[in-house]
């Protein structure tokens, strides 16, 4: 089974990854925790990124706050699949992380999820993974019928309280 590279510019990203570790967890995915920046250590960044493919990941999720460059650093020094985290700042709220997430040049694609959204760079991880890996597409079908369910729940509960 490949494993899932995840990379944050900071340890203020922290929450966001565990909450993207803890949905890959759950689905029996492994994954490598690093903290890179695109900035302060593009060096290691790229390192990580060009001997990714051949160190057994097989999709990368890079999460960075404000400038937001990881991503894009990380797409350079790869053909793997990246997703970028777009992560919330207190100047703008996480709307320039993400602007700088989704705006690639062309040939060099980020597929962005919503800003602080690890759990869906997780789940997008675990779909791209699941192209070539039935039990990971069982385990995200299974999960799919299991948040239905809860929501029918939901559901039911409203009509009785009402």
């Amino acid at each position: 089974m490949k494993k899932v590279g995840i990379i944050m510019g900071s340890d203020s990203d922290l929450p966001i990854i565990k909450k993207a570790t803890d949905t890959l967890k759950s689905l029996g995915i492994l994954f490598e925790v690093h903290i890179y920046s695109a900035h302060r250590t593009p060096v290691q960044a790229a390192e990580f990124s060009k001997n990714a493919r051949e160190n057994g990941f097989g999709v990368i999720i890079a999460a960075a706050g404000m400038a937001a460059h990881l991503a894009g650093a990380v797409a350079a020094n790869t053909t793997l699949p990246v997703i970028g985290i777009p992560c919330k700042s207190s100047n703008l709220d996480g709307i320039d992380a993400l602007l700088s997430t989704v705006q690639m040049p062309s040939g060099i694609p980020v597929a962005t999820v919503a800003i602080n959204g690890g759990v869906n760079a997780a789940l997008l991880s675990a779909q791209i993974l699941a192209v070539e890996d039935k039990e990971i597409a069982e385990k995200l079908k299974a999960k799919r019928q299991a948040d239905a369910a809860k929501v029918l729940e939901k559901d039911k509960n409203v009509l009785q309280q009402l």
